[in-house]
């Protein structure tokens, strides 16, 4: 279990850092929410997986992917974030 959560913060932190790198633009994201993006990123990316692609039925929805799903996730959460963060500071 402790190798799981080590793991998935590694992960995480990379797939973090490298959604950030390909979405253009200022991102001011301290290291914690990038490791914080890049796991959400990953769940994301095996939810896509399961709900495109029919991967890993057995398994369910809510599931890790490998590092490209994380960091396909990564860029939506990331933009995601983006998008929220500009609509709040309009107001």
């Amino acid at each position: 279990m402790i190798w799981f959560i080590i793991s998935l913060i590694v992960v995480g932190l990379i797939a973090g850092f490298l959604g950030r790198l390909l979405v253009p633009g200022p991102d001011p994201m301290s290291v914690p929410a990038t490791i914080g993006g890049g796991i959400l990123g990953s769940f994301v990316g095996g939810f896509l997986g399961w709900a495109l692609f029919g991967r890993d039925l057995d398994d369910g929805a809510v599931q890790a992917s490998g590092i490209l799903g994380s960091v396909v996730g990564a860029v939506i959460v990331v933009v995601l974030v983006r998008l929220v963060r500009e609509r709040t500071a309009s107001r």
